[in-house]
């Protein structure tokens, strides 16, 4: 079986692997649960929040995506199965059944502040070990707090 040689030394290769491993299960809950939430959400400002959920999933989609290759290129196999998701998530996860607005805001911008404080530990966790692993995990922070911040702003 072939296996892809990493650039980085086992140490560095370590580090940075946990940290996208990491950031790969934060994002791919988040993708689920922004969905969950666009799905059974209900209220006077439906329009608004159910597509801004939709910018939430394609967000970390996409993220969760970079972050897998990410990963294969230093030499770690990404692993955003759903029981090992299901298993290392450490998000609160939503309540079943139809969604108020204003929970659905609060618990979002309250999902979204938790992964970036995780997020902002993996930054600081690669800055020696892998710059370029820090790197998207920074671009990725930048644009998880500009959702923070959006959701926030309609509570």
């Amino acid at each position: 079986m072939a296996t892809i040689k990493s650039p980085l030394d086992e140490a560095a290769q370590k580090a940075a692997g946990t940290a996208l491993q990491g950031a790969l299960v934060d994002l791919v809950d988040l993708s689920l649960l922004a969905k969950q939430a666009h799905w059974n959400l209900t209220g006077r400002n439906f329009k608004v929040v159910h597509e801004h959920l939709d910018e939430v999933v394609d967000l970390a989609r996409q993220s969760m995506d970079e972050v897998a290759e990410r990963a294969i290129a230093i030499g770690v196999n990404p692993d955003g199965r759903a029981r090992t998701v299901a298993d290392r998530s450490e998000l609160p996860q939503l309540e079943a059944g139809y969604l108020a607005d204003d929970k659905v805001v609060a618990a979002v911008t309250d999902l979204l502040a938790q992964i970036i404080g995780r997020f902002r530990e993996r930054i600081a966790a690669t800055d020696e070990p892998d710059p370029v692993s820090q790197d998207l995990l920074i671009g990725i922070t930048a644009e998880l707090e500009k959702q923070h911040w959006m959701f926030q702003a309609q509570t």
